[in-house]
């Protein structure tokens, strides 16, 4: 890998919940999930030479605002696994990488707690898939999915980007 190395990602259910609830952005518009989509691909080309999809959806309608990938050599699966995290992160409200550590990555676990049966396959608890949230704005407008590096870099990558987007709207803030 070359660029700047992802930080790791936490596996404490607390330090997962409290990085996911610095990440209340001002707001969230299709030119914000262009932004934000842009930035995680180049981050992914600089990062990785495996090809990864980035997909920014909202959480309501489901409506694509974002889907590209990183580089050449996506597989239809990429796409599979995006909808299985995308349904999860919609389902619960919290990131794929929160719901991986609370079950320790025991899909069998997952699906008999919240009783899935044969849909259990339809979500997934792989890092990658991160709710995004607004300011005063109840539950979750948006979910973000990264598919195709290693499940906490998947994670970390969008972690980042939302904290750096974040950063970049304070800064525009301060300068009103």
């Amino acid at each position: 890998m070359a660029g700047r190395p992802l930080r790791e990602a936490p596996r404490d259910l607390s330090e997962i919940a409290k990085q996911e609830e610095s990440l209340i952005l001002p707001h969230f518009t299709a030119d914000d999930a262009l932004k934000i989509g842009l930035s995680i691909r180049n981050r992914l080309r600089a990062l990785s030479t495996l090809a990864a999809v980035v997909s920014i959806s909202l959480a309501n309608s489901s409506n694509l605002l974002f889907h590209a990938v990183s580089r050449p050599g996506i597989q239809p699966d990429n796409d599979i696994w995006v909808s299985r995290k995308r349904k999860t992160v919609s389902r619960w409200g919290v990131s794929t990488w929160f719901m991986h550590n609370k079950f320790k990555g025991d899909e069998e676990a997952f699906s008999r707690k919240y009783m899935l049966g044969g849909e259990a396959g339809t979500y997934a608890i792989h890092g990658g898939g991160v709710p995004v949230r607004v300011r005063g704005v109840e539950g979750i407008v948006g979910v973000v999915v990264v598919s195709g590096l290693k499940q906490d870099q998947d994670h970390m990558i969008v972690i980042e980007a939302l904290g750096e987007f974040l950063e970049q709207c304070s800064k525009e803030e301060a300068e009103r």
